[in-house]
């Protein structure tokens, strides 16, 4: 049984009973008290009655402590994330759901950090969850059946490195595991579009914050994209851009009046000039001297990602490759991948990746050649990101891991 009102077995009509019982003092704060709404946390929890009502409480107090009742009339966002945070809705599936699409390849993550708190990020995505609560409610009413979810489409063209910056990353999948805890069975399918090779690292470092159940809903489509959409959503509600034949009164393929398409967000709005940072090691680079970090990468396509901070100066930095791990060389006996040069980390915290396009070992060096006087203390973490692929034979002991070299090394 599909655990939908209409398809419930004994056991399941039992447990939505129970459910509505044990919860009949806080009933009449809920957005919806139907039982289609109450299915939803039940299907959530597969049925467990007292887990359903465990998640729904503390919902409860989400919505109490972000004043989730009023955010739509009482909050509006901070302007760069209304001008430069990509999406909005558009247009209905063949079944009269909602669509809601985000074009994540303009989006500038550190320009919109540098401008708005991860507090305003997490209260607009809350924001749009509740606005489409009320459109699934109105187109309820106005075809007569049950609206309760939404299908997404994920524009990812042009996903790049700068995308992987590790506290939009963070707070993204602060907002999944959010959407995940308040708004269970919210998204009826996700489809990927135009997805890059860089796109299974992405969506590696984001995946376990989803259920299985929501995992099972994303499909990430080929060359076939426009067909495959079509199938779900008729032409008139499918923008000219995607295949369709939806555009803005003025002729806009894009339906820029309905979907946020970005760009860069300007210095003007910056706030500050760094995202604070929690980092893993620390090391010093003597006066005069280097040091090496040392990672084996065996499968192209990975990409090492770094963060760091020097005290008191800058610091010069470099990536490099050689021939076997554990083997120390100078710069110049190594292949230049990313050119040394000096940052003015002690200012502003240096961040970066890099995609590894071909296996070998791949040396992150910090260089203090150039100071007679003063060493250097770095804080810095450094992470190698797996395709989505790849993960299962890491788990299993087959992939690439930090290796040991010169000096003080990353683990």
């Amino acid at each position: 049984m599909s655990g939908r009102l209409g398809d419930l077995s004994p056991k399941q009509a039992d447990a939505l009973h129970q459910f509505r019982e044990r919860i009949q003092d806080v009933l009449c704060q809920l957005p919806a008290q139907h039982d289609h709404f109450l299915l939803r946390w039940l299907r959530a929890r597969n049925f467990n009655v007292q887990k359903s009502e465990a998640m729904l409480r503390k919902h409860l107090e989400f919505r109490k402590q972000m004043k989730v009742d009023t955010i739509i009339s009482d909050w509006r966002p901070p302007e760069v994330i209304e001008k430069y945070l990509s999406g909005g809705m558009c247009g209905y599936d063949r079944e009269g759901s909602p669509i809601w699409y985000d074009v994540i390849g303009p989006v500038d993550p550190k320009g919109l950090f540098l401008s708005a708190s991860k507090q305003d990020f997490i209260r607009s995505k809350i924001r749009d969850c509740e606005m489409l609560h009320v459109e699934c409610t109105v187109q309820s009413e106005k075809l007569g059946k049950n609206v309760e979810s939404i299908t997404m489409i994920y524009d990812v063209e042009g996903l790049g490195l700068k995308h992987l910056w590790k506290p939009a990353i963070e707070t993204y999948g602060e907002i999944l595991q959010m959407f995940e805890d308040n708004y269970p069975e919210g998204l009826k399918r996700l489809f990927v579009i135009k997805a890059p090779k860089l796109f299974p690292v992405a969506f590696n470092l984001v995946k376990h914050f989803l259920s299985e159940n929501t995992r099972h809903k994303i499909c990430i489509l080929g060359g076939d994209w426009q067909e495959v959409l079509l199938r779900h959503i008729h032409a008139d509600q499918l923008p000219a851009i995607y295949g369709g034949k939806m555009t803005d009164p003025d002729g806009d393929p894009r339906c820029r009046t309905r979907i946020n398409h970005v760009g860069p967000v300007p210095p003007s709005y910056y706030v500050r000039d760094h995202v604070s940072v929690d980092y893993d090691r620390c090391l010093t680079v003597s006066r005069g001297s280097t040091q090496q970090l040392d990672y084996e990468i065996l499968f192209p396509g990975c990409v090492l990602r770094w963060q760091f901070s020097s005290e008191g100066a800058d610091i010069g930095f470099g990536v490099f490759m050689k021939g076997k791990k554990g083997e120390w060389k100078k710069a110049a006996q190594m292949e230049e991948v990313l050119p040394s040069q000096r940052y003015n980390a002690h200012l502003v915290p240096e961040d970066g990746s890099l995609t590894c396009e071909r296996p070998g070992v791949y040396v992150l060096r910090f260089d203090n050649t150039y100071s007679i006087f003063q060493a250097k203390r770095i804080s810095f973490s450094v992470e190698v990101l797996l395709p989505d692929r790849l993960k299962a034979q890491r788990d299993h002991g087959g992939a690439q891991s930090p290796k040991d070299g010169q000096g003080d090394h990353a683990s």
